[in-house]
């Protein structure tokens, strides 16, 4: 069985395959332990610290991510991975355990930073006033 889901954070955009297999994580082509800085990597891996490790072995998972920084990126592939490994086993269990960790594991956080305005050096600030 094969399972294309996505995830988002910020900018960041992943897409998730998940597929049968022996336990294998890429990122990008990259096997998942070679990513750096390894908060990210261990972000990225906390679904299968809720889902147990023999889940793990059952499946391969693909994951290609774009835009933001590292760590909109990895939060965007933890949701990607979380939503594939539910959708793959179909397992309202699995998916209230996701919940009751973390929501964003299985919903998008639909925050984004606020556009730049005139009259300012970003959105809120405004350019101080002189009088001479």
């Amino acid at each position: 069985m094969v399972t294309n889901t996505s995830g988002k954070k910020k900018t960041a955009v992943a897409r998730a395959t998940v597929t049968d297999g022996e336990g294998r994580v890429r990122i990008d082509s990259q096997p998942v332990e070679l990513v750096e800085p390894e908060m990210a990597r261990l972000k990225m891996l906390e679904p299968f610290r809720v889902a147990g490790d023999d889940l793990r072995a059952e499946v391969d998972i693909d994951v290609t991510v774009n835009g933001g920084g590292f760590a909109g990126q990895a939060d965007a592939v933890r949701t990607a991975i979380a939503r594939g490994l539910v959708q793959y086993r179909n397992d309202a269990e699995l998916r209230d355990a996701f919940m009751e960790f973390d929501r964003s594991l299985l919903v998008n956080d639909s925050r984004q930073s606020e556009p730049k305005k005139w009259g300012g050096p970003g959105a809120r600030a405004r350019y101080q006033k002189s009088y001479r």
